[in-house]
């Protein structure tokens, strides 16, 4: 795999050789399932939510344009809803038995994606207006709250035993969550942040979600508290194996793949695994980036940075080692990840299905 560095059109690996052989056909399958027994659900969630809400929630989706025409936008790469589905078939189930835990996970996913553009000020998701953009704060907030209320309603609808299980997790899952965009937040405002702190933030942040989407189906198909609490442990350590990979594109990125700007992370200040190792090895380089980002901490004002100057920060990040120490680190917690299936007993099909959804996002561009 390899990303543009957006400077002098060279390309370097995101992630170093190494990396295992992803099967993209098979994990297009499984992603494309995910999202055609989902969609229909979720649309239909949404079409529950008052006006203008559910306009502005379609819009998000990429149902709609900004006018209101139908669009077929980019809804995201639909991994929690894939890895629900396979949940419920380790379980035994059939993969429709995970579909209103799919839906749920999707909508509290898409719940924080409208708030964390917000907060970030981000103008750009999956190449297009982010909601605040176009329909303005308030109507961000509101649609995120509604979409997190909508997913406890479609579980709870249920009236099993099971659906009440899930919906503790899913709950859980939420709070830690946003616990972890609190984290988030709080660091951009500190000049230095440790490589511990910043692995608890993105466990938070990225990785309980992905926990709770690889244990919900399971639950809703039955599955006792611990084959349920193994697979979350894949999820978990999944989502910052993840979460790593989009440190490294949050830098490093191309903006035709990622449909964010160029150095996105360094431009929102953000203290992502790159950054905090870098400033973590010491050296030369990793003091003169520390120099620059505590100058940085007193400016108000990014717009008047050029793009040499974010170049700058970012290829000392390079030169500290912070590109390197991430895209091991991402291989590491893959590794973990897939030492947590050995645990669980499943059909070998959905074994391998979920090793190689693993391997894919080790090894994605957006």
């Amino acid at each position: 795999m390899t990303v543009s560095t957006g400077t002098r059109g060279e390309t370097v690996p995101t992630v170093p050789p190494g990396n295992p052989a992803v099967d993209t056909a098979d994990v297009s399958a499984l992603l494309e399932r995910g999202r055609t027994l989902s969609t229909p659900v979720l649309r239909a969630a949404v079409d529950r939510l008052a006006a203008p809400m559910d306009t502005v929630a379609a819009y998000h989706f990429g149902w709609i344009d900004a006018h209101g025409n139908p669009a077929d936008g980019d809804g995201g790469k639909a991994i929690r809803p894939a890895l629900a589905l396979l949940s419920a078939e380790a379980a035994g189930a059939a993969p429709e038995v995970g579909i209103p835990g799919a839906v749920a996970v999707e909508l509290v996913h898409n719940f924080s994606l409208l708030h964390d553009d917000l907060m970030d000020g981000d103008e750009q998701r999956r190449h297009r207006d982010t909601v605040w953009k176009v329909h303005g704060p308030a109507q961000a907030i509101l649609v995120g709250d509604a979409l997190f209320a909508l997913a406890n309603e479609l579980l709870l609808e249920l009236g099993t035993v099971e659906a009440g299980r899930a919906t503790r997790r899913l709950t859980t899952a939420t709070r830690k969550l946003i616990d972890g965009q609190a984290q988030d937040i709080s660091y951009e405002h500190r000049e230095r942040v440790t490589v511990e702190e910043c692995l608890e933030m993105e466990g938070n942040k990225t990785g309980a979600l992905l926990a709770c989407a690889v244990s919900i189906g399971a639950v809703l198909g039955g599955a006792d508290d611990r084959t349920a609490d193994k697979l979350e442990e894949y999820g978990y350590h999944l989502g910052l194996a993840f979460q790593a990979v989009d440190d490294l594109l949050g830098i490093w990125g191309d903006p035709e793949a990622t449909g964010k700007q160029t150095w996105s992370d360094l431009r929102q200040r953000k203290k992502s695994l790159p950054v905090v190792a870098a400033l973590a090895a010491g050296g030369s380089a990793s003091e003169r980036l520390g120099e620059l980002l505590a100058e940085d901490a007193k400016s108000n004002d990014f717009d008047t940075f050029s793009e040499e100057e974010f170049a700058f920060r970012a290829a000392l990040i390079e030169e500290a080692g912070g590109r390197e120490w991430t895209s091991q680190e991402a291989r590491r917690q893959h590794a973990v990840a897939i030492e947590a299936l050995h645990e669980v007993d499943m059909p070998a099909r959905v074994r391998e299905q979920l090793t190689a959804l693993a391997d894919f996002v080790v090894v994605r561009k957006r």
